[in-house]
């Protein structure tokens, strides 16, 4: 949770009568409830109302939007009428790849799409599996859902979000193709990061005290609110997200697309984001050490030195990016004895892995990366950091602001500025 004020300042204290603008992350390092919680949506709509009560009550007055972001490609089935799931939470690393081959035969090849944990593979595989409720039925991305429950218009979602849905933001619509579809009927309305959607909801509006005029506007995914956070704003300037998972966006000039290895392109302005999310990161460190034990390891890690050890380091089977295998299995073997080693060799497996993405992109015929800025708690560590940027060759920084929700904010500033006009 993060404030920007005008100046697009993060801290919380400022002078009465300025306004503040709340941002508030569900991304994979964000605002979420323990991993192993068994209803997800129950977890995450108790946690945005404990984080709306964090809200220091003298600034609740002052804060004149509200937007939210989540993790990618994490779809809801939902009652159209009342908002309440019809289905488990499908989350951003689920594939569904029982639906891929019925995907692969409506989308065009090597689409976005056309990988078992898109939203869309997620939504046919759930159209397949049952029987009823499907007249009933919308779907929402979890942002959605979110700020649903703060501004009471279901079927509102952004196009960063519905990008995985096979939403063209090119075009700025949903193509034929999908729309031609039987179950094209669940997807919502699509409009841009940071659009005003209504206020505040009387009812929670007078329980927490917030203003009568207080908006809430479209989010975006946690990623993209990273890259926003981390004002990255010219063509090669790109931002790595070492969170859970590693996200990459690079800012270019050229829309890419290629479900092979994981490729997509989200629309900012005019210009794209394009980059792709590996399984690999933070998850798989806190498998096998503590938050302690990775801080004193890393201490004694020298990172000019190349560490011998080659590993593809992953939580559970299964990469998104930079390649795109259900099937591929965690190597993270052979264990050295020491714990100092082995944890060098997994945090340079991870920047080779970085590495190959922003060489595919490269290759795919995105903007050639020049610089790279680094958002998430990965950020923190700055052996990492020295590391990544041997491996890369390029220059690696903690970005200023390293919080998605910081982004998040921005795009609720956003919304507030068009309201103004």
């Amino acid at each position: 949770m993060v404030f920007a004020s005008n100046e697009g300042n993060s801290e919380v204290g400022v002078q009465v009568g300025e306004r503040l603008y709340l941002g508030l992350d569900f991304g994979t390092s964000g605002a979420r409830k323990r991993k192993e919680t068994v209803d997800w949506a129950r977890s995450w709509k108790q946690t945005l109302f404990l984080l709306l009560e964090d809200v220091p009550f003298h600034l609740r007055q002052i804060i004149a939007s509200i937007s939210i972001d989540g993790t990618s490609a994490t779809t809801m089935i939902i009652d159209s009428t009342t908002g309440e799931p019809l289905w488990r939470p499908l989350l951003y690393n689920e594939s569904c790849s029982d639906a891929l081959p019925v995907v692969k035969s409506i989308a065009p090849e090597n689409h976005t799409v056309c990988s078992g944990s898109s939203t869309l593979c997620k939504l046919v595989s759930w159209w397949n599996s049952v029987d009823s409720n499907k007249e009933s039925a919308a779907l929402l991305h979890q942002a959605d859902w979110l700020l649903w429950l703060l501004h009471g218009n279901l079927r509102v979602t952004d196009y960063n979000n519905a990008l995985k849905v096979g939403y063209d933001p090119e075009l700025d619509s949903y193509p034929l193709w999908l729309l031609s579809q039987p179950y094209s009927q669940l997807l919502p309305s699509v409009k841009a990061p940071g659009t005003p959607i209504s206020v505040l909801k009387e009812d929670i509006r007078t329980q927490y005290g917030f203003a009568k005029d207080c908006a809430v506007c479209t989010g975006t995914t946690d990623s993209i609110a990273a890259f926003l956070a981390a004002r990255a704003t010219k063509p090669g300037k790109a931002v790595t997200s070492l969170g859970s998972t590693l996200a990459i966006k690079l800012l270019s000039t050229s829309r890419v697309d290629d479900a092979r290895y994981g490729v997509y392109s989200h629309r900012l302005d005019d210009k794209w984001l394009v980059g792709g999310a590996s399984n690999t990161g933070g998850a798989v460190l806190r498998q096998i050490f503590t938050d302690e034990l990775l801080e004193n390891l890393s201490e004694q890690i020298n990172p000019m030195k190349t560490s011998p050890l080659d590993f593809y380091p992953l939580p559970t089977v299964g990469e998104r990016f930079p390649i795109a295998d259900p099937k591929m299995v965690p190597r993270l073997h052979p264990r050295p004895e020491s714990d100092v080693e082995y944890l060098h060799g997994i945090l340079e497996s991870i920047a080779r892995i970085e590495a190959k993405a922003y060489g595919l992109l490269k290759d795919l015929g995105a903007t050639q990366v020049e610089e790279v800025f680094t958002a998430g708690g990965g950020a923190k560590n700055e052996k990492w950091t020295k590391i990544r940027e041997r491996v890369l060759g390029l220059p690696v920084s903690r970005a200023i602001q390293t919080e998605a929700a910081y982004g998040a904010a921005l795009l609720a500033l956003k919304g507030a500025q068009q309201c103004a006009r």
